[in-house]
C-alpha cells in the first residue's frame, strides 16, 4: 500500500473510485446524508486540491485508489478533515495511515487545529480518531460529533534565540 498526496491532475480518477467503491451505508457516514451519486458540484469541491487550501493524500493498492483523506482550511489556522476508505479495505489500517500522512500534511500548511463532524453512529471513526489523535476533544452536538484536535505544537518552530531565552528565565 501506498500513501501519495492528490493533486489537480490525479484527484479525479481517486474521487471517483473512491466514490464508487462506497457502499450506500459508508456513503452515508462520510456525507451525512444519502449520497447514492455525486453532483457535479459535490464532486468539483472534492477534487480542487491545491496543497495550500485543500489537499487531500489517496492509499493505492497496486495503482488502484482505496481511500482517500483530506483536510480543507476554514480560516487562517483551522481546518476541516475528512476520510473514506472502499468497504473493502476497511478495518485493515488504511484510514489510520491516511489519518497519519493528512496530519502531517496539514502541519505543512500551518494549520493550527483539525476539525471534524462525525456521525455518532460511526464507531469506526470514533474509534479511528481516538487512536491516531490521542487528546481529540469530543463534543456531542445535535446531530454529530464535533472533533477538535489541535495541531499547534507540531506547526510550532522554535528558534535558538527562544530556548535561549527560555533558559535565562529559569
Amino acid at each position: 500500500m501506498r500513501v501519495t498526496e492528490l493533486n489537480r491532475d490525479t484527484a479525479p480518477e481517486a474521487v471517483d473510485a473512491v466514490f464508487e467503491g462506497l457502499s450506500a451505508r459508508s456513503r452515508y457516514l462520510r456525507f451525512h446524508s444519502p449520497t447514492p451519486r455525486l453532483t457535479a458540484s459535490a464532486r468539483r469541491v472534492l477534487v480542487d486540491v491545491d496543497g495550500e487550501r485543500h489537499a487531500a493524500v489517496c492509499a493505492r493498492v497496486g495503482g488502484d485508489p482505496i481511500g482517500i483523506a483530506r483536510v480543507i482550511k476554514t480560516g487562517e489556522c483551522g481546518a476541516e478533515i475528512a476520510v473514506a476508505v472502499v468497504d473493502l479495505w476497511q478495518r485493515r489500517g488504511v484510514g489510520r495511515l491516511l489519518l497519519e500522512e493528512l496530519t502531517s500534511v496539514a502541519a505543512r500548511m500551518g494549520v493550527a487545529e483539525l476539525r471534524g463532524d462525525v456521525l455518532p453512529d460511526n464507531h469506526a471513526m470514533l474509534a479511528l480518531v481516538r487512536k491516531v489523535l490521542p487528546g481529540v476533544r469530543m463534543t456531542r452536538e445535535i446531530d454529530t460529533i464535533q472533533l477538535s484536535y489541535p495541531l499547534a505544537w507540531v506547526t510550532a518552530e522554535i528558534s535558538d534565540a527562544d530556548l535561549i531565552e527560555s533558559l535565562q528565565e529559569i
